[in-house]
């Protein structure tokens, strides 16, 4: 069964690893990948990459993307979204951090800032307005 509106946007906001596809214009597949994500309802979905990574080149040459993010319990249930990249700026400390504070235990939050800074070098936020959305809720398997 589809998702109502909210269904799908708060599903989204809750803190999945989601799934990236971008087109990949060499004769390849689409480049998918887990990624960490941030949306909040009725704004922008937005993650963090090297700008020189394969897919930020892939996302700054398609000019868009997907996402999908999915769960199997208590039922299973996934939201996706695709959408034109609406900005593309360099990432702070307090992207870090807003990211990173969804993902990981409180505990081990700074250790994980501290390697995060000094291992993946400079990073963008990318960020993309969904336009489509696919839904549904399965139910128990």
């Amino acid at each position: 069964m589809a998702l109502t509106r909210e269904e799908r946007e708060q599903f989204l906001a809750e803190p999945h690893i989601g799934a990236l596809a971008v087109n990949s214009p060499d004769g390849r597949a689409p480049l998918t990948v887990p990624i960490w994500y941030q949306y909040r309802p009725g704004g922008d979905l937005w993650i963090l990459t090297g700008p020189a990574s394969r897919k930020g080149r892939l996302i700054a040459a398609a000019g868009r993307f997907s996402l999908m993010a999915d769960r199997v319990r208590p039922t299973a249930r996934y939201v996706s979204v695709e959408g034109p990249v609406t900005a593309t700026d360099p990432a702070g400390g307090d992207h870090l951090r807003e990211m990173a504070t969804r993902y990981v235990p409180a505990e081990r939050l700074d250790a994980y800032i501290e390697m995060a800074t000094r291992d993946y070098g400079d990073q963008v936020v990318i960020r993309m307005r969904p336009e489509r959305w696919y839904s549904s809720d399965l139910g128990t398997l």
